[in-house]
């Protein structure tokens, strides 16, 4: 009698768990589920990609005259959505700084109007606002001395990129924007000098630092592949370094980074374009555009509409 009534407890607590869960569900959590099941994310019939910054931007050494990473980022997108064409504008002019970046932006309407119409946004900017100070202090031996004046440097520039940044969310507040970091393009001739690589590594945490400030903005970091090249392993980039001290003792001498840039035929970067030996070729925009596009797949929220 004892086990007979036990298992009517037994069965009647089950019973009302089965209809508590029930009741729960289609009274409290059934609707939220079922109105996130009718919010499809659907693939945007058209996408335009507007591109803002300096020679990155522009395609400076690309041998395919292909737009450099703009054109390649634009053929990665249609074929990844298939729904999906892409219409770019290119605004990237060599040898820009950020100031000079927003300078075009406040003043031609052309950007301002196609960056309104942005459903996503790339910019490339800070190489030159580096190289106005690095040019002057790369000669010096106090790395003291170099390290003062790029922390002077870093923190006007922080400013200009607050002003540019602000300026480009004034137009547009909805569009992701993928900033991409600079690199170190004799990296493979001096890889063991500190001048050199930690005032480039410090310049891109100050771009990394800014864009978080800002909602849906990400920062692209194309440091080490376009650095390395096709060093990409340690024990590839130690045997560059032993190289290196054998010729130049970790030091940087004015007429190699001449003879470097004047080289028409090789460099030791395969992702280097020997037009100048400074800005990437087609593989390097390749490259870039691999890292830039990794981004774009995490932060997709540019490629769709929902319903």
């Amino acid at each position: 009698m004892r086990k007979n009534k036990n298992l009517f407890w037994l069965a009647l607590v089950t019973v009302l768990i089965v209809v508590g869960g029930w009741y729960s569900y289609h009274h409290f959590l059934g609707p939220e589920i079922r109105q996130e099941q009718r919010v499809k994310r659907v693939e945007k019939r058209h996408v335009k990609l507007v591109a803002l910054g300096d020679s990155l931007t522009y395609g400076q050494g690309d041998e395919k005259k292909d737009g450099g990473y703009v054109g390649i980022i634009k053929q990665k997108i249609q074929n990844k959505y298939k729904k999906t064409t892409v219409s770019t504008a290119n605004y990237g002019v060599s040898g820009d700084r950020s100031d000079q970046i927003l300078a075009r932006l406040n003043k031609q309407k052309e950007i301002q109007k196609d960056l309104k119409n942005a459903d996503v946004i790339v910019m490339t900017v800070g190489g030159n606002d580096l190289m106005q100070t690095l040019e002057k202090d790369i000669m010096m031996q106090s790395q003291s001395k170099i390290q003062s004046n790029i922390d002077q440097a870093q923190e006007t520039y922080e400013n200009k990129l607050n002003q540019l940044f602000t300026a480009v969310r004034k137009e547009n507040k909805d569009a992701p924007i993928f900033v991409m970091s600079i690199y170190n393009p004799v990296y493979t001739y001096f890889p063991d000098v500190e001048a050199i690589n930690d005032s480039i590594n410090q310049w891109n945490r100050a771009t990394d630092n800014v864009t978080k400030k800002y909602s849906k903005m990400h920062f692209v970091s194309i440091y080490k592949v376009m650095s390395y090249g096709q060093y990409q392993t340690k024990e590839q980039r130690q045997q560059l370094i032993q190289q290196e001290e054998k010729i130049n003792h970790g030091k940087v001498k004015q007429s190699q980074l001449l003879a470097i840039m004047g080289n028409k035929n090789h460099n030791l970067n395969e992702y280097i374009s020997t037009e100048d030996n400074f800005h990437p070729n087609h593989l390097g925009y390749q490259h870039m555009s691999n890292q830039l596009f990794k981004s774009m797949v995490k932060y997709d929220s540019w490629e769709y509409v929902r319903e």
